[in-house]
């Protein structure tokens, strides 16, 4: 981490003066392992107040500072179960049972007055994973914003390791640990991503090969790898097979053909109200099992190891989307193992939604279900993210128009209105064939654009070979959006001409004005023959126009669905449930947060952060970095 305590054989990182440090040390840490304890001569007066801190500075020094410190430690109790030469991050599992562990460590009574040292070993790959769990604790149990739960760690010395990828080939794409801290917390400001009901029996148990193999990754859709039974062809209505099919709970669990796997998907998809089935990959099961449950059943087979035609994204968007916000249920996608082409689909949802990037997308899914989205899959995300996001917009301004348009046509008749509908009509050139455009929202796609998209020469080759999730026989450890105001720039050639009617907008209680009247009809001139004078292109109009949209988000009908089927006992719950942890995790951990700065650091320079801002230290030992500091190079992490 920072290059402190080289001869103690370990280095240490201060997560919160004299409380929590992250660490990492080549053997494991005794209680005679030296520490680097804050010297009495060089502390100053503390600038946050504390239940400790009331007895004075010297008092501090005293009692935290003599005591040795708890070292706490996961190495032994969560293990990521790798692919291949994958080794993180931990999923949302892991961080469940870590912070049930690290409460029980906190509310001790004994650890009260001691500083608590989470620490792993001194290679890349574990401290790695400790400081991504570490900081993904604090954003989405305490509630710190990603930057300052990643400043202590940006700057550490040697920089952590990137995770990559579970395929067979070479990694050339990582993810860092500010991606996994930022994913996160973007998942849990838009709703995709919260513990207050995660069932960890469920999330376990359903994560098994023989199990099942599935995941939410989000409230509203559910990954999971493709069931295997025969026959795989529909079975036609009114047949003796069509007639077996199980068409109840109870029938799925007595049918005697079908694999246990196979029957927990139906059964847990009919009781999580799953609307869409996708499947993207060749056909192992017969379609009829779903339908025979009233769920709906769809293929968009790509082939293995490949990314998707913008064809195919667009109607799934459409298709998601409609099911989410109108038909108010769930999606399941899977491909052969539910983790490339089916993380492609949903990552391009959830940057068209939510406005990840691709990296956050990337890995934010892979918290939730490890190995999501393989090889070039993530160069060809990161690169289409822009188009993703300009579909949100451009439907947005759609259906304002569309609104807009039906609204007038309503109103009534009045002089202005006449003069404004006549000069929306009126028009000096004959209506052209549609334009070619290089930006399409959920419209059409342009037949030049269906293969995989704009960058199909840029991404490199398809793997040979995916990755698999082993049975638990092989190898398995049960751990091995606001008003947004968007300007858009049309520049007309010099043959176009556009009219525009500008926009006012009515604020709430104000005088009433005209209504917003925002059309704008811009018609293309065929294109000129060469032969044609000078002298007929002069008189052609040319206009250049600026239009400002001003978008509206009005689409707040997300509906957000349990991830687990019961709701587990809250974190913050347990802590206070035991009459011993009066130091409990929200106590200790949030408590220096709100805290009031010392009058001298108030009349400070300009430079200094004002007021009632939480001082993140990162130090290691006893030197403290200021906030201006830590807040400036919270997001960047180095990455070798």
């Amino acid at each position: 981490m920072a290059p402190s305590s080289r001869h103690n054989l370990g280095q240490v990182v201060e997560y919160i003066p004299d409380r929590l440090y992250l660490a990492s040390y080549i053997q494991p840490p005794t209680p005679d392992t030296l520490f680097p304890y804050p010297e009495t001569s060089t502390r100053s007066s503390p600038s946050k107040r504390s239940s400790r801190a009331i007895e004075g500075p010297s008092a501090v020094s005293s009692k935290s500072s003599r005591e040795p410190p708890c070292y706490f430690t996961v190495e032994d109790q969560l293990f990521y179960n790798a692919f291949h030469h994958d080794f993180g991050p931990f999923h949302v599992g892991h961080l469940y049972r870590f912070a049930l562990l690290f409460h029980d460590v906190l509310g001790a009574k004994e650890n009260q007055h001691r500083p608590i040292v989470f620490w792993s070993r001194a290679d890349p790959r574990s401290r790695a994973n400790a400081a991504c769990l570490l900081a993904c604790y604090m954003v989405l149990i305490q509630s710190w914003p990603p930057h300052l739960a990643l400043a202590p760690i940006a700057q550490v010395d040697p920089p952590l390791m990137p995770f990559r990828d579970a395929g067979y080939s070479q990694a050339d794409y990582g993810i860092t640990v500010q991606d996994v801290v930022y994913g996160v917390w973007k998942a849990k400001e838009e709703g995709c991503c919260a513990l207050d009901n995660f069932d960890l029996d469920e999330y376990e148990r359903y994560e098994r090969v023989e199990h099942g193999d599935f995941n939410w990754v989000t409230p509203d859709f559910l990954a999971f790898a493709s069931p295997q039974h025969s026959p795989v062809a529909p079975l036609a209505p009114g047949s003796d097979a069509y007639a077996m099919l199980p068409k109840t709970l109870d029938a799925v669990e007595a049918h005697p053909t079908l694999p246990q796997p196979f029957k927990n998907v139906l059964s847990h998809f009919s009781e999580r109200n799953i609307g869409l089935v996708v499947r993207l990959n060749s056909p192992l099961y017969s379609p009829s099992h779903f339908e025979a449950l009233g769920i709906q059943h769809l293929d968009m087979i790509f082939e293995d190891g490949t990314c998707p035609p913008l064809t195919t994204v667009r109607k799934f968007i459409r298709l998601a989307h409609e099911t989410i916000t109108i038909k108010k249920k769930g999606i399941a996608v899977h491909c052969k193992a539910g983790l490339g082409r089916t993380g492609c689909l949903i990552g391009a949802y959830l940057i068209y939604r939510h406005g990840f990037t691709a990296n956050e997308v990337i890995a934010f899914m892979r918290f939730m279900r490890p190995g999501m989205v393989v090889g070039p899959q993530q160069h060809w995300l990161h690169l289409n993210q822009g188009i993703f996001r300009e579909w949100w917009i451009e439907e947005r301004i759609e259906r304002k128009l569309r609104k807009e348009m039906v609204a007038n046509a309503a109103a009534p008749s009045t002089p202005i209105r006449a003069m404004q509908k006549a000069s929306l009509t009126r028009t000096n050139s004959t209506p052209p064939p549609k334009a070619a455009s290089s930006r399409t929202p959920l419209s059409e796609v342009e037949q030049e654009r269906n293969n995989i998209g704009v960058q199909d020469e840029y991404l490199p080759a398809p793997t040979p070979g995916q990755p698999r999730k082993a049975s638990r026989m092989d190898r398995h450890h049960p751990y091995q959006r606001n008003t947004i105001n968007q300007t858009v720039e049309e520049e007309q050639g010099p043959e176009q001409e556009t009219e525009v009617i500008s926009v006012r907008r009515q604020s709430n209680g104000a005088e009433s004005e005209e209504e917003i009247h925002l059309r704008m009809r811009s018609h293309r001139k065929p294109s000129q023959s060469p032969g044609r004078s000078e002298k007929s292109r002069s008189i052609s109009h040319t206009t250049t126009t600026t239009t400002v949209y001003e978008v509206i988000n009005n689409d707040a009908s997300n509906d957000a669905e349990n991830i687990g089927s019961r709701r587990p006992k809250n974190i913050m719950d347990h802590l206070s449930s035991s009459p011993v942890r009066s130091a409990s995790a929200s106590g200790v951990l949030t408590k220096v947060r709100g805290s009031k700065r010392s009058p001298d650091s108030s009349r400070s320079s300009g430079s200094n952060p004002p007021a009632g801002v939480r001082k993140t230290s990162g130090r290691v030992g006893s030197v403290t970095a200021t906030p201006s500091a830590t807040s400036s190079t919270a997001r960047k992490v180095s990455a070798i």
